[in-house]
């Protein structure tokens, strides 16, 4: 089994898109026995709270449920529980390092890095823009998998 952590600044909004996107393409793949997959805020700032509105309907658009998810902390034990903690952007990833005291064993990565065309997902809790970020966590979520599934066989 191989387990996914996805990471973003508050685990409102990008992180758990990615978490439940992942889910239901595992789901739909027939796959979904071979992971566990979920999400956390590298902040505290929401911890507790449930996945922003605009988020939930942009992956109810999709008819993907997020139902009963709420935000949580990274925390060190993660680490060695996940097999792959994946970030948003690049400064969720120094907040990774530094919450989970660094990455000696290569296990954190950012969600686009292995697209053609790598960069940051932008937060649109910011921009606003839910349709960039689920175009980009779609992509990023694809291309993961994609990747993953080819390391079975």
């Amino acid at each position: 089994m191989t387990r996914i952590l996805f990471i973003c600044l508050g685990n409102i909004c990008r992180s758990p898109m990615a978490e439940f996107v992942m889910k239901d393409m595992v789901k739909r793949a027939g796959t979904a026995d071979q992971f566990e997959i979920a999400s956390a805020a590298t902040s505290r700032e929401e911890v507790g709270n449930p996945v922003y509105p605009p988020a939930r309907q942009k992956l109810a658009e999709h008819g993907i449920s997020c139902k009963g998810k709420t935000a949580r902390q990274l925390c060190a034990e993660d680490y060695s529980y996940y097999d792959l903690l994946i970030g948003m952007e690049k400064v969720n990833l120094r907040s990774m390092q530094r919450i989970c005291g660094g990455d000696p064993e290569g296990k954190m990565h950012l969600l686009l890095d292995g697209t053609a065309s790598p960069h940051d997902v932008a937060d649109p809790w910011y921009t606003g823009d839910f349709d960039a970020a689920w175009h980009d966590i779609e992509i990023g979520c694809r291309s993961l998998l994609e990747k993953l599934t080819k390391k079975r066989i």
